[in-house]
């Protein structure tokens, strides 16, 4: 099973869009759904893709289909994060981060690494490169994660 797609809000929907395509080495495009939104599509352009929302948009049930409604803008961090496979390096990825003032730093989950990227400070992407999406991949399992916490 894969993701196919995820929505976050954001400030700047554009922006974090752009950031966010680069990350998956791909492009970012205007989202017509919704008001002011954007979305980042991955560069294997296979459907891999993240809406993002201006600041405050709920998804909310419509009449007919999802309905997409303006609320109070609420810029605390959020539950919701990501973790996305790149095909950029460690270095590049922390250099996005940090060319933005958001907070970039490597850290270790335990069955992985990650480079930390907080979108607008607010939203955590765990983006990993190549070497940390092979770790990834081969200690994120139902077994790996039985044997690490003793379950």
């Amino acid at each position: 099973m894969t993701l196919a797609h995820l929505s976050i809000d954001a400030q700047d929907p554009m922006h974090v869009a752009d950031i966010l395509s680069q990350i998956m080495d791909g492009v970012s495009l205007p989202f017509p759904p919704c008001s002011g939104a954007f979305i980042a599509f991955g560069k294997a352009d296979d459907g891999t893709a993240i809406e993002v929302y201006p600041l405050g948009t709920t998804v909310q049930q419509g009449p007919d289909q999802i309905a997409f409604v303006q609320g109070e803008a609420n810029a605390h961090p959020i539950a919701t994060h990501i973790c996305l496979a790149s095909p950029l390096t460690e270095s590049r990825l922390l250099d996005i981060g940090r060319q933005n003032n958001w907070t970039a730093r490597t850290c270790n989950r335990g069955p992985f690494e990650c480079v930390e990227i907080w979108l607008e400070n607010r939203v955590l992407i765990e983006a990993l490169d190549p070497g940390m999406t092979q770790d990834y991949r081969r200690n994120m399992t139902t077994a790996g994660w039985r044997a690490m916490f003793g379950i």
